[in-house]
């Protein structure tokens, strides 16, 4: 399936492939499908956003280490997100 397809990603493929952009440093609209998804969904915008905010602070406040419980705040919600989410998004 290419990336310019136009197949509906799952949230937790876009939210896999927001981080994997935000972590490459990649503008979103290099990826076709996440931008779409993106332009609807208010739960990975609010990934975004949180993404968005956590690379900003870190940024600001230069390479820190992540507390282990922001870390397993973290893990839990992609593991929310993998529980709910419909495997077709019609």
């Amino acid at each position: 399936m290419s990336e310019a397809s136009t197949d509906h990603l799952a949230c937790t493929e876009a939210v896999e492939r927001l981080w994997k952009l935000l972590d490459a440093d990649r503008p979103l609209h290099d990826d076709e499908r996440l931008s779409a998804h993106l332009a609807w969904c208010l739960r990975c915008c609010g990934e975004l956003e949180f993404a968005e905010h956590l690379r900003a602070m870190l940024r600001e406040r230069g390479r820190v280490a992540i507390p282990s419980e922001v870390h397993a705040r973290l893990e839990a919600v992609i593991d929310e997100l993998a529980d709910d989410d419909p495997e077709v998004i019609g």
